[in-house]
């Protein structure tokens, strides 16, 4: 989608007045699926600097995601139908415990849970979970060799792999996170990348000048220019009301 520069909506009208950040203007619908989309650009921005992710959780666990994402996720899982999601970041467990609830519906599968540091009172919150069953936690470096093989190790050779990465999103963290679990992710299913709408948030209060280059985008199209057998998935993000642009790259 194009960079917005200027927006204008005239609520007599019925119009969207859009200047784009290339100089480009046009006239748009304001009650119309591209003036939706079009309006939903400056909403995620001012949505992330005003932590509206913040605002949710998941079967009692802070999930800080934006509920269209949690929800995008859930379609993907369901046709995948994976026996193993490896993610990485667990902060309060949010998402752990959503991925947990799904597989508890199918009546399959486990989440492998990992991060750099566990702190107690989440990891004793999740090992009390009702889905703790379901829910494996190693705490490590996800870029670290040992971490890897403990992941590989819980990984038996018929099972279907789906990675979640949602850990440190500087560029170069989250490319090597690609290319160690992209390496693990089945055929048919997705290594899913978060939070590449760093892209556009250097101008948001909260951002930084450096995220334009340093984010998972970025890391995502280098990783998909030396790997032909990942595609990006555009349907998962077609409404555009998403933190993770580009983020579903499907395996061929």
């Amino acid at each position: 989608m194009k960079k917005l520069w200027k927006l204008l909506a005239d609520f007599v009208s019925q119009t969207l007045y859009v200047t784009y950040a290339d100089g480009e203007t046009a006239s748009v619908p304001l009650y119309s699926p591209e003036g939706f989309r079009i309006i939903s650009q400056p909403w995620v921005k001012a949505g992330w600097a005003s932590k509206f992710s913040y605002n949710f959780s998941w079967m009692g666990r802070p999930v800080i995601q934006l509920p269209e994402d949690l929800l995008m996720m859930q379609e993907v899982i369901y046709k995948v139908r994976p026996d193993i999601i490896i993610e990485t970041g667990v902060a309060h467990g949010g998402s752990s415990v959503f991925f947990a609830s799904l597989f508890e519906v199918f009546g399959h599968g486990r989440v492998i849970s990992i991060d750099i540091e566990i702190r107690p009172h989440n990891r004793k919150a999740l090992e009390e979970h009702p889905l703790k069953k379901r829910i494996t936690l190693i705490e490590g470096d996800s870029v670290a060799l040992e971490t890897v093989q403990k992941v590989r190790s819980l990984i038996a050779p018929h099972e279907t792999v789906m990675v979640f990465l949602d850990s440190n999103h500087a560029k170069d963290h989250a490319r090597k996170e690609l290319e160690l679990y992209g390496a693990l992710v089945t055929s048919g299913s997705y290594v899913v990348a978060a939070d590449g709408i760093m892209e556009d948030l250097s101008d948001v209060p909260g951002g930084k000048p450096d995220w334009v280059n340093d984010n998972p985008k970025a890391a995502i199209h280098e990783f998909l220019a030396a790997h032909p057998e990942f595609e990006i998935d555009p349907e998962p993000a077609r409404l555009g009301i998403t933190y993770w642009p580009d983020g579903y790259l499907r395996k061929k």
